[in-house]
């Protein structure tokens, strides 16, 4: 049973106790959100990232989700993606389709992905303008509160230096306000070349998931997630700005990557 808790301003924390508890959590909150966004616009979209994220999400393809989930009204995007081909292995769209969309019944033409064959500043640029098409025609909603879409759910990974999609700490796609999607081409991890969401359009989000396995995560969480004096550690930790404006932030974590988090300090929560 997931140990649960709200921070007034960090969001919802669900700290699992392994990894199978985690991936039934996870697909139960997806399948959800869709549930929820299809009886209410007809429509659910999605924002994938890389990482672990797509095999956490496994149980979708198993009974029941596979026979509940509404696949046809479902539309995926990616909050992340390497410019490399889409056969390539570090292509997330690849992992994606091996796992899980070739699996259930999205429709092909519901599935927004890069062309990884142009220079990252292009695919970039070409992916912004899918988005804000779908957004105009309202496929995507509007966000109320900004010009950005409102995307149903965005999935985040997060990495041990608390990276979230391909937003690195003190990296200048940090500090990208009027684009949707940005592009790095000096990634300090490969492959170099990338595209991302940026901060504002994730926080325009109706919802957003950070997932976060493993004992090399565990201060990156502390940072992100607990009350700290303020230090430059945590102000250029992007996990730390996921921050939805107008949405709801859930953290999806296995108690070895919550094990420095400052609620399990208490006595209450003492898992000895």
């Amino acid at each position: 049973m997931a140990l649960t808790w709200t921070h007034k301003d960090r969001g919802e924390i669900r700290v699992h106790e392994n990894l199978e508890e985690l991936s039934i959590g996870l697909v139960d909150y997806i399948a959800e959100i869709s549930e929820a966004s299809i009886l209410e616009q007809g429509a659910f979209c999605i924002a994938l990232s890389g990482g672990p994220l797509i095999s956490l999400m496994g149980k979708l393809i198993e009974s029941p989700y596979n026979k509940i989930v509404d696949w046809a009204k479902w539309y995926v995007f990616w909050a992340e993606e390497r410019v490399v081909g889409k056969s390539h292995d570090d292509r997330n769209y690849k992992q994606a389709m091996d796992y899980l969309l070739s699996k259930v019944g999205v429709f092909p033409g519901h599935i927004c992905s890069i062309n990884g064959k142009v220079s990252a500043e292009e695919a970039a640029s070409k992916y912004e303008f899918a988005i804000r098409q779908m957004t105009r025609k309202r496929t995507l909603t509007p966000s109320e509160t900004s010009e950005c879409p409102k995307f149903d759910l965005i999935l985040l990974g997060m990495g041990s230096d608390g990276h979230v999609a391909s937003l690195f700490p003190n990296h200048p796609a940090l500090e990208v306000k009027d684009d949707w999607v940005t592009y790095l081409t000096n990634a300090p991890k490969p492959p170099p070349e990338r595209i991302t969401f940026t901060l504002p359009v994730i926080n325009a989000a109706a919802n957003v998931a950070i997932v976060a396995t493993g004992e090399s995560k565990a201060n990156a969480i502390h940072l992100a997630i607990d009350d700290l004096p303020l230090q430059d550690s945590s102000l250029s930790l992007p996990a730390r700005l996921v921050q939805p404006s107008n949405g709801k932030l859930v953290w999806f974590l296995d108690t070895p990557a919550g094990s420095k988090l400052d609620r399990f300090k208490l006595p209450e929560w003492n898992l000895d």
